[in-house]
């Protein structure tokens, strides 16, 4: 794949330069900014509905990138545990049932730590169970549909 010298980072002006950085920083935190509205205002929507009362909605925004900050780190582990489990499986109904399964205990974790280190918003039990359900659910079927997407798109590239 032949690249073009007039397109290089390298030939261009400092200006140009710093305008694409800020334009690939301002694209990623719109971005990461979306997903983070998604969750915040999901995660207020099911508070609402559940009757889950919090202090204000600054402790809504510190329980929400906790949620993150936290679950990216169980992410790893749980992806890592999901592969494992499923490396030998057959039958797409069992791994959809094992891949639930580690989701929602995973989310169930994470909900579970973030609720005990902050004391401005109390989940119960049940409460914390019925949204880590939801998120697995949610997260289970954007994956699914990305997948599909991925594997249309490739198909179409074959043809």
């Amino acid at each position: 794949m032949p690249e073009s010298n007039d397109d290089s980072f390298r030939n261009m002006n400092k200006k140009e330069k710093i305008v694409t950085v800020v334009g690939i920083a301002l694209l990623i935190i719109v971005a990461v900014g979306f997903v983070f509205g998604i969750y915040f205002f999901g995660l207020a929507g099911v508070f609402k509905v559940l009757g889950v009362q919090y202090d204000s909605n600054w402790s809504l925004v510190i329980f929400v990138f906790n949620l993150f900050a936290i679950g990216l780190i169980f992410e790893l582990f749980t992806n890592v545990i999901f592969k494992l489990s499923v490396r030998n499986m057959t039958g797409k109904a069992k791994v959809l049932v094992i891949r639930f399964l580690i989701e929602s205990t995973s989310n169930w974790l994470v909900l579970f730590t973030v609720d005990e280190f902050m004391s401005s918003i109390t989940l119960s039990l049940k409460t914390e169970i019925i949204i880590a359900i939801f998120i697995a659910l949610f997260e289970i079927v954007l994956e699914d549909k990305d997948e599909e997407d991925e594997e249309e798109t490739i198909k179409n590239t074959e043809d």
